[in-house]
């Protein structure tokens, strides 16, 4: 084995004080160097292995995690966005249903605008180790359901992210290295442009009862943009999803520090309905929407009322948090280890089960995805679609979509209907690429809302 120089155990170690120890402790110096090694390499290979089945977005590979959030420090509800070099920090939250205690782990991975990962090295991108522990955990209480609550918060003392972009935090189990836990998106945002928009109702006959029109600025000034055609690229988001998310719009019209976006259908989304939604934060009464609580031991069920299809209803306005969730509990004072996990039976009556694809339970408790644990199946004896989760006692949004078969698009006009009035939350983000640099910066974003943006 080569002996490592000076320079090598800076680089590893990146610890000044190394230098008053080099002398008289190298056997500790080496071993701290191996073990970084290892883990390094054992990281690399890890993520190198993987890299086809890692899903660079919000996905949890295991049935035994549970609730999984991961949002701005202080705010539960946000979208997990920092500025670069801020005090700003993430926090992650999550359930393993296991009930015994593990040792997580967890690195961050840069990616460009597509969601794919960027050509950097994590040294260029990851200020601190390349790996750090999930040190934070606490053992539900007084539940039916046993399990482990991890917390953690980043950016933090072992690692931080030095670049803005989007990145995926990815979080596995230290003595099973290809088991991935899970990976959530965040991004980190270095403000150099401004960003003037507003919501309308579109022009376009095709979508002037069913749509909503996303029309934009961006205004750069002192900011050098040497191509806007090819160097900026825009994503704009509804309610933070992806599958139907607009990102390959270019500028209409570039003038003198500004580029226009005012298109007629291009960046239109479908308005789609305000969601449905339930409450299930006590097993003592049925609140709106429930039909039934019932404790077949050793757990609680809940039914819900029966759900119609609505595609054709006139609008109608309530009072939602646009697909999301949150947890809580009224008979308890910490709802993150005093919430218990139920059994909730969702089913919507439906004449003749659907031949062209598959019905799915959608929104934020399903991450947004489309997967066999939020398909639903059809009863002929009941003749209905039917689907059980087991969810946290907590307030939660969902809807009801139709995915056409081998297509990824969830169609939740199919049987919620679609509607120019429907409140609902957007997010346009702004990346740049130069020559100069290896990869693409996020270098603006803004918030919108349909109700108070009018």
């Amino acid at each position: 084995m080569k002996f490592p120089t000076k320079k090598t155990i800076y680089k590893y170690l990146n610890c000044n004080l190394i230098h008053n120890y080099y002398k008289t402790n190298i056997k500790i110096i080496l071993i701290l160097i191996l073990t970084t090694t290892i883990c390094n390499n054992s990281l690399s290979e890890n993520i190198n292995s993987n890299k086809d089945t890692i899903l660079y977005k919000d996905y949890t590979y295991s049935d035994n995690i549970k609730s999984v959030f991961f949002f701005k420090k202080g705010l539960e509800q946000s979208v997990p966005i920092i500025e670069l070099n801020s005090n700003e920090k993430l926090q992650l939250m999550f359930d393993d249903l296991d009930n015994k205690l593990k040792n997580f782990y967890y690195t961050i991975i840069h990616c460009n605008s597509e969601w794919e990962p960027s050509n950097l090295s994590p040294a260029e991108y990851i200020s601190g180790f390349n790996e750090s522990q999930v040190k934070d955990y606490f053992y539900s209480f007084n539940t039916t359901y046993g399990y482990i609550h991890y917390e953690l918060t980043f950016p933090n003392d072992e690692m931080a992210p030095k670049l803005c972009g989007n990145y995926i935090l990815l979080v596995y189990d230290m003595f099973e290295p290809n088991d991935i836990i899970l990976t959530r998106r965040f991004y980190v945002v270095d403000r150099k442009i401004a960003i003037k928009a507003q919501i309308k109702r579109p022009k376009s006959p095709d979508f002037i009862d069913i749509g909503q029109e996303i029309d934009f600025n961006i205004l750069h000034k002192g900011y050098y943009i040497r191509d806007p055609f090819s160097d900026i690229k825009v994503t704009i988001l509804q309610n933070n999803r992806y599958d139907n998310c607009i990102n390959s719009l270019k500028p209409l019209f570039v003038k003198p520090d500004e580029l226009e976006y005012s298109y007629n259908y291009e960046n239109v989304f479908l308005g789609g309905s305000e969601y449905r939604y339930f409450d299930i934060k006590s097993m003592r009464y049925q609140a709106e929407n429930i039909k039934e609580i019932d404790f077949k031991h050793p757990y609680y069920h809940v039914t819900l009322f029966p759900d119609d299809p609505k595609p054709f209803k006139p609008y109608y306005y309530t009072i939602e948090i646009n697909g999301r969730y949150y947890v809580d509990v009224q008979e308890g004072r910490d709802k993150n280890i005093e919430a218990d996990y139920v059994y909730v039976h969702f089913n919507m009556p439906y004449d003749v089960p659907l031949t062209e694809g598959e019905v799915y339970v959608y929104g934020a408790l399903t991450d947004w995805n489309l997967t066999e644990q939020n398909k639903m199946r059809y009863n002929f004896d009941t003749r209905r679609y039917e689907l059980t989760m087991l969810l946290k006692q907590g307030y939660y949004n969902y809807e009801y979509v139709f995915v056409k078969n081998n297509d990824t698009y969830a169609d939740n006009a199919f049987f919620e209907g679609s509607h120019y009035e429907t409140e609902n939350d957007y997010i346009i983000f702004v990346y740049h690429y130069d020559s100069t640099s290896k990869y693409e910066k996020l270098i603006g974003l803004t918030f919108l809302n349909t109700l108070r943006d009018e």
